[in-house]
């Protein structure tokens, strides 16, 4: 019967790991920063309508060309003037604009006409040109660099361009650009952003998969220095992870930027799983049971503590779901359902293989044993003898984590999300530097009273809130309709360039709004509404940290409510920049909620586990402070808590609870069996303890694979729990028994006689 249960069990994992594999050709890769958007924001849907009516802020796509001698050289100026001609055939590209295709209007007394900007092929012109362009407002920073070295091509694409357009363009581009030799170029959009990042996602994805393969080999290789032991833990941790990337597939569901973490946490719970299965098992073996007797003791005493570590870690990744952020809550439900997958794969799988073995095909037993036993019982005298000591550190560490926490900044950056060492990221911060950036800033103008979004009255009140934008240095590429009327007025007083500003009189002003009327090719369309009753202000803002822009714009707000009649218009920061930037709010609330939810249900689960309000307290003390040391080196480190930062709790909680589960588990057994509290807490260190290390070493090390990455999140992720796991492993060790003996004390006599039998089969610590 048995063996019958063992080959169908088998059987059936193998039709599912071939299903699995071919469910991965499925995967789908996604990014996109209104992923990131906070649902159900009233801001958020105040930029849809705004975009709904206008355009979308990040439809663009830069291409800036360096020359460091300047650019107003005839060969670049042509070679780049064919670069913007030929770029508009570029595949979803809808407009291409640059200073060698633009050109001043002049007034003439029959006409209107045009002059270009640029006499391309008039190089005795550069010099006047050249001072021309760089006084001017509308090029600087947005065309061509304040130093005169870098000319800036705007491509505008089709609005909320996908995955596969992005690539399609990016290849066209790069093959464009290649036909000329230009010194140095550089690119920033939303197709760039695209392509690199998903690039990115899929090389964490297999960097971390293999490196974490290569570590659990050679721990599988310390542990059990036998081959079938060695195969039998890898093939389990290996079809664990195929089955779950399997599911991934066949579900449909997008993998983002937060899925380089899946194959490490699913290698890392797999081998959780398996090293405590395992080492029961050959623990059974050497009592002296039969194979198919140790198999079900194992599953019975280790597969409940087994459930219930899955179940609480997939709890801990569940409470994400209280995220409004879609990455993150992906992230959360995902990984929940990879860490059933890894248990339901240990307990059929694992055990119906492992019932084919002796102890001694699977495990090299000797002098390591001894060392693990001596460790451990010189680990519970040191907290019988010392409680008070352990407390005390408990209660400083929990004082300094108090500190660092209040210490946590949410000032959260756009490079700080930029891979390492990459072109995406030089190229990025060389716009930071020479150019306009890439924060969109927007702001929404709503007419009142009757008034219309071009009306002289509301156009002079957008002017103000222009001119005080313009006292930042931190805001670039500022725009609206009032360009177009500045520009008139400068046509009508010979270019001169200090008449870029209003007309001084409305009759004025009206007289340049019929000639507006009749130019082609303005494009007012994308900064007034089709009725008129509401424009845009455009600009990007440096990468300055999502708080300092949360304050900028507060005294942007109030200066708007103290120096603007509000009678006539209203205005309303907008765009994609604002909402990104709240995830932080909602960051710290959902994080909050979450964990409080995720506690509340993990202690409900401790509670039916042991019936005791004793030992629900004594289960979730522990695990506290992992938590708290985690804020705090947040805090310490001067790391932002970001939304890709913020699912470090969750991770955290989920999995330092299982080694609290496993010793209580096997504290309760021991303790049901008639020993007193002292020999049942010898008794767990000895069978426990040495699982509960080598997972928790795993863990440490698993985590700080994430050290490879390029993705500066992840590496912080993986530096995080990497510490604050370890810091579980010492809480769970040193804190529990100590927990244990305040909350059931023994008596005199029990521990006396515990003390002596103790005493007597205690090993003498090699302090070698």
């Amino acid at each position: 019967m048995i063996f019958n249960l063992r080959v169908l069990s088998v059987t059936l994992f193998g039709i599912l790991a071939i299903a699995s594999a071919f469910q991965l050709t499925r995967l789908k890769f996604s990014f996109d920063f209104e992923q990131f958007f906070p649902e159900g924001d009233e801001d958020l849907e105040v930029f849809r309508e705004f975009i709904s009516e206008f355009e979308a802020d990040d439809n663009f796509m830069l291409v800036a060309v360096h020359r460091e001698e300047g650019v107003f050289e005839q060969h670049f100026l042509e070679q780049f003037h064919g670069l913007t001609l030929k770029s508009r055939e570029l595949p979803h590209v809808v407009e291409s604009q640059s200073l060698t295709k633009f050109s001043y209007p002049v007034r003439t007394p029959f006409a209107i006409t045009s002059i270009p900007a640029i006499h391309i092929d008039q190089p005795a012109r550069y010099e006047q040109d050249k001072k021309r362009i760089l006084g001017d407002e509308r090029f600087v920073y947005n065309l061509i660099s304040e130093d005169g070295t870098t000319l800036v091509l705007f491509l505008k694409t089709v609005n909320s361009i996908q995955l596969d357009q992005a690539r399609e363009l990016m290849a066209a581009l790069d093959a464009l650009i290649q036909q000329y030799d230009f010194e140095a170029y550089h690119y920033l959009g939303r197709p760039y952003f695209q392509k690199e990042l998903v690039d990115m996602q899929k090389r964490e994805i297999m960097v971390s998969a293999i490196i974490s393969g290569i570590l659990v080999t050679l721990v599988m290789f310390f542990i059990f220095r036998r081959p079938w032991g060695i195969v039998v833990a890898l093939f389990s941790i290996g079809l664990g992870m195929l089955l779950f990337m399997g599911f991934l597939g066949a579900t449909g569901r997008e993998l983002n930027a937060m899925a380089a973490l899946y194959p490490v946490l699913m290698i890392i719970v797999g081998t959780s799983d398996v090293i405590h299965i395992m080492s029961k098992y050959v623990d059974e073996l050497r009592k002296g049971q039969p194979k198919e007797k140790a198999i079900v003791t194992t599953i019975r005493e280790i597969g409940l503590a087994t459930l219930l570590t899955s179940l609480t870690t997939g709890i801990g990744f569940a409470s994400l779901l209280s995220s409004r952020v879609a990455p993150i809550r992906d992230f959360g439900i995902n990984a929940a359902i990879g860490v059933l997958i890894a248990f339901l794969t240990v307990i059929f799988f694992t055990t119906a293989v492992l019932s084919w073995f002796h102890a001694d095909q699977i495990i090299k037993l000797g002098r390591g044993q001894s060392f693990w036993d001596k460790s451990m019982q010189w680990t519970y005298r040191f907290t019988r003898r010392y409680p008070r000591r352990i407390a005390i550190g408990g209660m400083a560490v929990l004082l300094l984590s108090v500190w660092g926490i209040s210490r946590i900044t949410t000032n959260y950056s756009i490079i700080n999300n930029m891979p390492i060492g990459k072109k995406i990221t030089e190229d990025f911060l060389f716009f930071e530097r020479e150019l306009t950036g890439f924060r969109p800033m927007e702001f929404a103008v709503y007419a009142q009273d009757g008034y219309q979004a071009d009306d002289y009255e509301v156009v002079r009140e957008m002017a103000k809130v222009e001119a005080y934008l313009h006292r930042s240095p931190a805001v670039q590429a500022i725009g609206s309709i009032t360009t177009v009327y500045k520009s008139i007025n400068q046509m009508m007083r010979n270019n001169n360039p200090e008449a870029f500003e209003l007309p001084d009189t409305k009759e004025e002003f009206q007289r340049y709004r019929r000639m507006a009327a009749q130019v082609p090719n303005l494009h007012l369309n994308v900064l007034l509404s089709k009725d008129e009753k509401k424009a845009r202000i455009t600009s990007r803002i440096k990468d300055i940290g999502a708080d300092t822009i949360k304050q900028f714009g507060n005294r942007i707000d109030t200066w708007i409510l103290e120096n603007t009649d509000t009678s006539v218009v209203r205005f309303q920061r907008t765009g994609t920049g604002l909402i990104i930037d709240k995830n932080s709010e909602y960051i710290r609330r959902s994080l909050i909620q979450g964990l409080g939810v995720a506690i509340l249900i993990i202690g409900l689960l401790m509670a039916l586990l042991f019936r005791n309000l004793k030992m629900l307290v004594i289960s979730l003390l522990p695990n506290v402070f992992p938590l708290l040391l985690a804020g705090a080196l947040l805090g310490f480190l001067g790391i932002e808590l970001e939304a890709g930062v913020s699912i470090v709790f969750a991770v955290i909680f989920g999995i330092a609870v299982d080694d609290t589960i496993h010793f209580l588990s096997k504290y309760k057994l021991v303790r049901g069996r008639g020993n007193t509290v002292e020999d049942s807490l010898r008794i767990t260190f000895l069978e426990t303890g040495k699982a509960i290390v080598l997972t928790t070493v795993l863990l440490f090390f698993g985590f700080l694979v994430m050290l490879f990455s390029i993705h500066p999140p992840s590496v912080t992720i993986g530096l995080l729990i990497s510490l604050t796991l370890f810091s579980a492993l010492i809480s769970d060790l040193l804190l529990l028994p100590v927990l244990i003996r305040w909350f059931y004390p023994e008596t005199e006599v029990e521990s006396a006689i515990s003390r002596e039998e103790s005493e007597k089969t205690a090993p003498t610590p090699n302090m070698n």
